[in-house]
């Protein structure tokens, strides 16, 4: 297959997919780039503001309807959506490859992760959603119970490094839940967006459900965010910040994932050769531009010539190139802006003193944005790529000395997204684990034991972000609780006659013997 053959096949679908975006026409239009040979893939309208009010408009008319459905509807549309991307499965990582030159590999975990998001959710949400019997205000005489309720219409604004799964995962708990979404992606990234909406679509969800708003973040993000009754944005913490600030004053809620530099700790009774190997993939999967791949490498003094010499070989395997097949290990950057960026950060680094142990060089011949898989050591801290995310194929390895140093080392920084720790004893490496900031750790894995845990929160604290996805509150957030308490028998308030002195009295009492029946049922 030529590098050409899934762009040209799909020409015809991509200006397709730009229908659907708005309805008004004559819209200016944006170029989308492929990555693989800067060749422009399409446009997409260049929607405004005005274009977004519309969007949530629509959504808001349809989510009441989509809220009144059974469940099992809703249910049943996510079942369907789980085969259609497995089915699609072929065409969808031809669209999410043309826009960021990553490898099909790469692309082929975006697509099983949604699948399995979708068969996480369409399996569970009946549970997340029933109503739950709480404790009365008086045992046996107030009967107290919470209901969950759809927010509204959740915005999401979505990356371009991973596009498939950051415009749909959050999206699926959300509609499961009884709300509509409107999705902005990213620029450079809006066809697999609509792609996946087409998918959403053919597997029975009302159209106005899932909305896709193209246009630059700079001219949409703060109307998305004025419209939205629950926000999700993964992206950068600075603009996270700005993200959170408005969502505030609207006293909205969100979910942020943001950046993050995360460590990886390589303890002295690790398994060298298995952790040089993983740590090539935790490194470079996605050419780096993954927020919870690893960038730090602490390395007891111990095993750290060993685990240096393993782990550049590891990385001197790795296959870099532009293609449709599986025949790379690592693609392309995303853009001249990511590029700039890395070469920024290595060359920075090597005038202050650090050294290329492997790659560390530009290759036109690959594709015009790509860069050889990099390992730096000598690192220091008033070089760039120290404690600065350089979200692109590069790793520095330092060394530490014992356990304590490790942990101390990788809690440096405002970042805590994701760590990892390596260990021959697990019951010891679980307690490390623990002892870092960060919102998932691995053991003996780099990031996907921690992000393929469905069933487990994930996110970030500090500067990495606030709220979780996956897992009972990555459908929850997208709710808000609602407790209905029914007293039977008189209301809890002083009855007529009863003096004021004796009713508090009995309301202290009361509580003495609760506290007591508490401590007893603790005690045995």
């Amino acid at each position: 297959m030529s590098l050409s053959t899934p762009i040209v096949v799909r020409r015809s679908r991509l200006d397709a997919l730009c229908d659907a975006v708005v309805t008004v026409a004559d819209r200016p239009s944006l170029s989308v780039e492929s990555p693989f040979d800067a060749t422009t893939l399409g446009t997409v309208p260049a929607c405004n503001a005005d274009d977004v009010r519309e969007a949530f408009d629509r959504a808001r008319t349809a989510q009441s309807e989509w809220a009144d459905r059974p469940l099992g509807e809703r249910l049943a549309v996510f079942e369907r959506f789980h085969e259609r991307v497995l089915d699609e499965q072929s065409s969808l990582l031809d669209v999410v490859q043309a826009e960021t030159g990553k490898s099909r590999l790469d692309a082929h975990e975006e697509a099983v992760d949604v699948a399995s998001t979708a068969r996480y959710y369409a399996t569970n949400a009946r549970s997340f959603l029933a109503s739950r019997q709480r404790t009365g205000a008086v045992p046996f005489v107030t009967r107290t119970t919470e209901h969950r309720r759809p927010v509204g219409v959740v915005g999401i604004i979505s990356p371009w490094n991973y596009p498939l799964t950051l415009s749909i995962s959050d999206a699926i708990p959300a509609l499961l839940a009884g709300n509509a979404v409107v999705c902005k992606p990213d620029e450079g990234t809006p066809f697999t967006a609509l792609r996946i909406r087409e998918l959403l679509i053919e597997s029975g969800l009302p159209a106005d459900l899932f909305a896709v708003v193209t246009g630059r973040g700079d001219e949409l993000g703060e109307t998305v965010v004025e419209e939205s009754d629950y926000i999700c944005f993964t992206g950068s913490t600075e603009v996270g910040r700005t993200v959170a600030a408005t969502a505030g004053r609207n006293l909205i809620d969100c979910s942020l994932e943001l950046g993050g530099k995360n460590p990886m700790l390589v303890l002295a009774d690790a398994d060298v050769d298995a952790a040089a190997e993983n740590a090539a993939r935790a490194c470079f999967a996605n050419a780096g531009q993954l927020c919870i791949s690893i960038e730090r490498i602490y390395v007891d003094s111990d095993v750290r010539e060993d685990f240096l010499d393993a782990f550049v070989k590891e990385t001197q395997r790795l296959t870099l190139g532009a293609g449709y097949d599986f025949d790379y290990d690592v693609g392309t950057l995303a853009s001249e802006a990511q590029l700039e960026k890395v070469q920024s950060h290595v060359e920075d680094a090597v005038e202050k003193g650090a050294s290329v142990q492997t790659g560390g060089r530009r290759r036109d011949d690959v594709g015009p944005y790509a860069y050889e898989p990099t390992v730096l050591t000598g690192v220091t801290d008033e070089m760039l790529c120290a404690d600065a995310e350089t979200f692109g194929p590069v790793a520095a390895v330092y060394e530490v000395s014992g356990i304590a140093d490790a942990v101390e080392r990788a809690n440096e920084g405002p970042y805590g997204l994701n760590a990892s720790v390596w260990s021959g004893d697990t019951a010891r490496a679980e307690q490390v684990a623990a002892r870092i900031e960060a919102g998932t750790v691995n053991v003996n894995d780099g990031y996907a034991a921690a992000w393929g845990s469905v069933d487990a929160p994930m996110g970030g604290i500090g500067d990495s972000g606030i709220g979780r996805r996956h897992g009972e509150v990555g459908l929850t957030r997208f709710t808000e609780s609602q407790t209905v308490a029914t007293q039977r028998g008189r209301p809890l308030t002083r009855p007529s006659g009863v003096p004021p002195r004796l009713w508090t009295f009995l309301l202290n009492a009361n509580e003495r013997l609760a506290n007591r029946l508490t401590a007893w049922r603790r005690s045995g």
